[in-house]
């Protein structure tokens, strides 16, 4: 077994101390702040995300790395003003895991996900529940972080909202919901209201991510795998008109249009 002292953990936490040590650490990092690291934080997790899009299993141990850092280094400035260490989170995150599988580690039973996951929202609940502050009123809505994606934030609304009871009957009042809400986008963009617009539009996609939780679909990961084949796509249809010697700037609309078909029956095979 390993030495917990010589464990690479312990000794990403010496680094990251030593980058962040008022004598001799390093200026950049020094620096930084919760703010500011964050962005960082949510870049490295789709990193993660991308590399296993790709099946990239050299990549995925790299931006694991690089996502681990990410912990360890709020964890160092939450340590420097006297509040956790990263040996706090560990030990939270354990505790958390072992109340929230008692079918593992206790006596409860799980034959199946859906026991599973029952059991989670309801240790989860507990959870809530216990650290509730007194002072604010409990809705059925708490817990979704507002940091989230758009998409993935709508949908996490919308399932708390439908355990609830409040959701559709079945999927088809949300194909009827979503052509309501393109008829009224269509008439705000008539009336060329821009505010009215931008209200409508957001309209459309909370019911899109309404029908992708109906399809069970992560609406989030769908638009990012759909940016990634419209990537994909279009630097194919730019190396096309590069073989032939064409910049892609000089060709007409049809043309491109007619590029991009070549390239998605290349994918369909």
């Amino acid at each position: 077994m390993t030495d917990s002292k010589n464990h690479p953990i312990e000794k990403l936490i010496e680094v990251m101390a030593a980058l962040r040590n008022p004598e001799g650490g390093c200026p950049w990092d020094l620096e930084q702040d919760f703010a500011t690291i964050a962005p960082y934080t949510l870049e490295e997790a789709y990193e993660v995300a991308d590399a296993i899009d790709r099946g990239d299993m050299v990549a995925l141990r790299e931006e694991l790395g690089d996502l681990l850092l990410q912990p360890v280094y709020h964890a160092q400035m939450a340590a420097e003003g006297g509040l956790f260490d990263i040996h706090d989170v560990i030990t939270d995150i354990t505790d958390k895991m072992i109340h929230r599988h008692p079918h593992v580690f206790g006596n409860a039973n799980a034959s199946s996900p859906e026991d599973v996951n029952a059991i989670w929202d309801e240790r989860k609940k507990l959870e809530k529940n216990t650290a509730q502050d007194n002072n604010v009123e409990p809705s059925a809505l708490d817990g979704v972080t507002k940091g989230l994606p758009a998409l993935l934030r709508a949908q996490k609304l919308q399932k708390k909202a439908s355990k609830a009871g409040f959701a559709w009957a079945h999927i088809g009042q949300v194909i009827d919901k979503l052509e309501e809400e393109l008829a009224e986008l269509r008439e705000a963009i008539e009336r060329g209201n821009h505010d009215e617009q931008a209200e409508e539009l957001g309209d459309v996609l909370f019911v899109l991510a309404t029908l992708g939780r109906w399809l069970d679909i992560n609406a989030e990961e769908s638009l990012r795998q759909c940016n990634a084949k419209f990537e994909r796509r279009f630097k194919g249809m730019e190396g096309d008109f590069k073989a032939k010697n064409k910049s892609l700037s000089t060709a007409s609309l049809e043309e491109m249009l007619a590029a991009w078909d070549a390239q998605k029956s290349l994918e369909k095979g």
